[in-house]
């Protein structure tokens, strides 16, 4: 299919009576790693448009013009690269602005096998790249190459213009684009550098030279002070017990991952993060992180006076969308991020955006949401290239789920791996005694499942876990509270999904 007619469906695809932004009234965002938030409603819908058709690239990018532009060398990236190239849209066609000197990867990693130390197989590239995360092909530089894909390493866009269609890099490359798909990502949440958030020795992670430099001081570090308990506290934490380091995890809350877990299930984690040698500071703020003699870091001093030595400190309290320099297309006042519709257009016509910088329409809650996690990232951009690519405009109808890994390592005596699939709201009942299973199943007023966790399941488990949260059956919680066994009270879980759906049937 000629160039020509592939864009002529996609106008057609694009149509007016396609665009449609449903609206809600809040969501329960569990997008940031370090918070799960109620979400205000949406704003109105953004409005119709039409493509706007440019000419396209030489198979040779001889002149300015690419057809196809992806800003970002993230995971979304790649998964969109890999998704052109399954339509036959790659080769000649696409652009990768990416500001990474490395071809997209699987960035959990960097706070998992990453970090593991030299004796235990940590994970190194360019063995995740994507798209290996979700069992893909591996798409080494060679492969983007061999695909015809142009990718511009370090050199991230810093000028974009709505009218003109054209980005400008940081390089200063010109480039006239046909179709342009954001996926910048988010950006580390820093603290100042008058309170020494950017001494030697302070580390945030976003990318894998982020995790280099934190290997590196790893590798001499004695003391580990942690700031965050969210996703990255956590999964940094039980790295860094693989060094067999003095580490210490600090937040301001009262238990670790408060917007997901319960008190009940974040004390069980909080015992197993202890027994590995962990230390806690729990409901504390930080003051200021001071440097030593040697101008490196030293010391975090807390607001209530205390102090904790540390010769490497890792900051891990949240992330925000980088929406630079494209805050003309549209944002999104109350969840953040760019505001895109449910085929993840924005309200500029061959614009799109996906993965964690994007605040689309939550299908199956009818609200708002910005999710930052590898799984929308992936389904997102797949979602995207295909609307863009194809007349596919089934609306993206995405089911919430975060995961967890750590101490997988070898020698680890246990290791922890837990799913959440859903939405954590109304009552919570939690089976099971963490040796090691152990659910926790969030009902509403109805009995009717909204969300469900799961740590240490067998695949089957893990696997019934989105089909119960998509379903949202009525549960007995009677049945569900006497039960003290996991499998046990999946198979209640199980046998709902059967039974009939009116809560009036269900003593609770």
């Amino acid at each position: 299919m000629s160039s020509e007619a592939v864009l002529r469906r996609m106008a057609a695809s694009l149509s007016p009576s396609s665009w449609a932004v449903r609206q809600g009234n809040s969501f329960l965002c569990p997008s940031n790693p370090s918070s799960l938030k109620r979400i205000p409603r949406c704003p109105p819908s953004i409005g119709t448009f039409r493509r706007s058709l440019v000419v396209a690239a030489s198979s040779t990018f001889a002149n300015q013009n690419r057809e196809f532009v992806i800003v970002g060398g993230g995971n979304a990236a790649g998964y969109a690269a890999r998704t052109f190239v399954e339509h036959g849209m790659a080769d000649g066609r696409l652009c990768i602005v990416s500001k990474e000197a490395v071809a997209p990867y699987e960035r959990p990693a960097l706070t998992k096998g990453y970090l593991f130390p030299p004796d235990k197989k940590p994970a190194r590239l360019p063995g995740f790249h994507t798209c290996v995360g979700s069992g893909g092909e591996r798409q080494t530089p060679e492969w983007y190459k061999e695909h015809g894909i142009e990718v511009l390493y370090q050199d991230p866009a810093v000028d974009f213009d709505v009218k003109k269609q054209t980005l400008t890099t940081s390089s200063g490359k010109l480039l006239k684009y046909g179709s342009l798909i954001i996926s910048t990502g988010c950006a580390a949440v820093r603290f100042p550098e008058k309170i020494g958030g950017g001494l030697p020795g302070v580390h945030y992670i976003r990318d894998v030279a982020d995790a280099d430099s934190l290997v590196s001081s790893l590798e001499r570090a004695n003391k580990v002070a942690i700031i965050g308990g969210g996703y990255i506290g956590m999964e940094v934490a039980a790295a860094a017990a693989g060094w067999n380091l003095d580490t210490t995890l600090i937040f301001p809350e009262e238990h670790i991952m408060p917007r997901l877990f319960t008190p009940s299930l974040a004390r069980r984690y909080e015992e197993l993060y202890q027994k590995k040698g962990i230390q806690f500071a729990k409901g504390v703020l930080i003051d200021k992180i001071e440097a030593g003699p040697d101008g490196r870091v030293a010391t975090v001093v807390l607001k209530n006076g205390s102090i904790i030595e540390a010769d490497t400190v890792i900051v891990g309290i949240g992330a925000k969308p980088v929406v630079s320099p494209f805050e003309v297309v549209g944002l999104n006042t109350d969840v953040g991020g760019i505001q895109v519709d449910s085929l993840f257009r924005t309200s500029v016509p061959g614009v799109f955006a996906v993965g964690d910088v994007a605040a689309f329409p939550l299908k199956m809650y009818n609200r708002m949401a910005r999710m930052e996690h590898v799984d929308h990232a992936r389904k997102s951009a797949q979602h995207c290239v295909k609307t863009l690519l194809t007349a596919h405009t089934q609306p993206y109808d995405y089911l919430p789920y975060f995961y967890s890994r750590v101490f997988e390592y070898e020698g680890s005596a246990r290791k922890v791996w837990w799913q959440f699939y859903g939405d954590n709201v109304g009552d919570t009942i939690e089976v099971g005694n963490f040796a090691p299973k152990i659910a926790n199943f969030w009902l509403d007023s109805d009995s009717r499942l909204k969300g469900i966790f799961l740590e240490s399941g067998s695949p089957e488990e893990f696997a019934l876990l989105p089909q119960l949260a998509k379903s949202q059956p009525v549960i007995d919680k009677a049945k569900l509270r006497s039960t003290s066994s996991v499998e046990d009270a999946l198979e209640i879980a199980r046998s709902s999904l059967q039974a009939p759906s009116s809560s009036d049937e269900v003593m609770g």
